[in-house]
């Protein structure tokens, strides 16, 4: 019996990947934004349609992160505060907020599942549920406030 061969990972995914990283990294030894950029870009040199996303991604929940994400994941994230909850999931959830904010051609299907895909990779085992419970109920807001 053959393993099922390893699947192509997409532009976007590797680029939340890589937003993700690099979000943490910026939170964790609060550094500058751009130069944890610059080094990641330095260790994995991205494809330029990856990193443009990349550095879109992180500058944009940095941008808004204060003012509408983090609002959002405490409106949103029943029982649970900032604080409390994982470095990783905070991340993903401002990154899946802010892809469902500012890039309204991408499904919110696809987002939600991308959100999720990465809590089981990157977290908990109790963080793809979460990730999950809290982006469905966001989405709607968001999107349907638009």
């Amino acid at each position: 019996m053959n393993p099922d061969p390893p699947r192509e990972v997409s532009p976007r995914r590797l680029a939340r990947e890589w937003a993700l990283r690099a979000l943490y990294q910026i939170e964790v030894g609060q550094r500058e934004a751009q130069q944890v950029i610059e080094e990641a870009l330095e260790v994995a040199p991205l494809e330029p349609g990856i990193a443009h996303y990349m550095r879109e991604l992180v500058n944009g929940v940095l941008t808004h992160q204060a003012t509408e994400l983090d609002p959002l994941i405490e409106q949103f994230a029943h029982g649970w505060t900032l604080d409390r909850m994982p470095i990783i999931d905070r991340n993903i959830l401002r990154i899946a907020l802010y892809e469902l904010r500012y890039q309204p051609q991408i499904p919110t299907s696809v987002i939600v599942s991308e959100a999720v895909e990465l809590a089981k990779r990157y977290s908990t085992a109790q963080s793809g549920r979460f990730v999950n419970g809290v982006l469905r109920t966001a989405a709607r807001a968001v999107r349907e406030a638009e």
